[in-house]
């Protein structure tokens, strides 16, 4: 029987086989210091890292892997967008990562100059075109591999401006088996948060009255600082990690403020 041509499928099934098995032994988190681009848009990372994370106390019981560090090997990944990119498979791709760990990537030289222009461009088109991802755009395009690779010492920044307040609404769906479970993590982060970082002014979670499994979640932070700040905070990881495997589709469209100055004014009305 005449296989399927490897560059089709099997590319993506050996760097997926590769880097979980790296992830399952903590290789990553044993050598936190080692940074890994993962090719192919992730391959099919964002599929299997819920599975490995939901079957991992079985194995676990059967003594076939060890305590897993999912914090630090997930840590050390960052990924190239080459191949067949999109809109949607960086939106899929946010659910096992953070927008700093994307990159664009051209599989230069085994595509033809013509056909990597076209894809170079249908990229800037959508990361221009599509409010959840523009805020991205310079990050995916230069930032992120510029500090990655050490030609910068700033850090990526989604804003473009360190003292601009960013607003989200986060818009979450997650399976319904695991809404219990979802619901008293968002609930802890967003408490934790608000409590104990200055710069997160607002993180309130909503829940649809027509469909409980659709999430909302209001962010303010005071600035891109404060955000990135968030990110890298125990309490927000142990809510990303935690809840991989419970979220059905994520989208993170960044808001503009019609009026920064009057939205200040709403945190200081409220009276006791």
């Amino acid at each position: 029987m005449q296989q399927t041509p490897l560059a089709m499928q099997e590319y993506l099934s050996e760097t997926t086989r590769a880097v979980s098995n790296m992830i399952s032994r903590n290789v990553l988190a044993r050598y936190p210091q080692v940074k890994l681009v993962v090719p192919h848009c992730g391959a099919y990372l964002p599929l299997a890292m819920p599975r490995m994370r939901s079957l991992a106390p079985v194995m676990q019981s059967k003594q076939m892997v060890g305590t897993i560090d999912w914090e630090a090997n997930l840590a050390a990944l960052y990924y190239d967008l080459a191949g067949a990119h999109s809109p949607e498979v960086i939106r899929m791709m946010l659910t096992i990562t953070t927008p700093d760990h994307l990159l664009y990537g051209s599989d230069y030289p085994y595509v033809a100059p013509a056909a990597l222009t076209a894809s170079l461009n249908r990229m800037r088109q959508y990361l221009t075109d599509e409010p959840d991802l523009a805020p991205l755009r310079e990050m995916i395009l230069h930032s992120n591999a510029a500090w990655l690779f050490g030609m910068t010492d700033k850090e990526p920044s989604e804003s473009g401006s360190d003292d601009k307040m960013i607003v989200r609404i986060a818009e979450i769906e997650v399976y319904p088996e695991c809404l219990s479970e979802y619901l008293a993590y968002a609930n802890e982060v967003d408490r934790l948060s608000v409590e104990r970082e200055p710069g997160v002014i607002c993180l309130y979670p909503m829940q649809s009255t027509e469909d409980s499994t659709q999430i909302r979640i209001l962010e303010i932070y005071a600035s891109d600082a404060a955000y990135q700040q968030h990110l890298q905070t125990e309490h927000f990881q142990r809510y990303k990690q935690g809840t991989l495997h419970m979220v059905k589709s994520l989208k993170l469209p960044t808001m503009q403020p019609l009026d920064p100055e009057t939205m200040k004014l709403i945190f200081t009305k409220h009276k006791r």
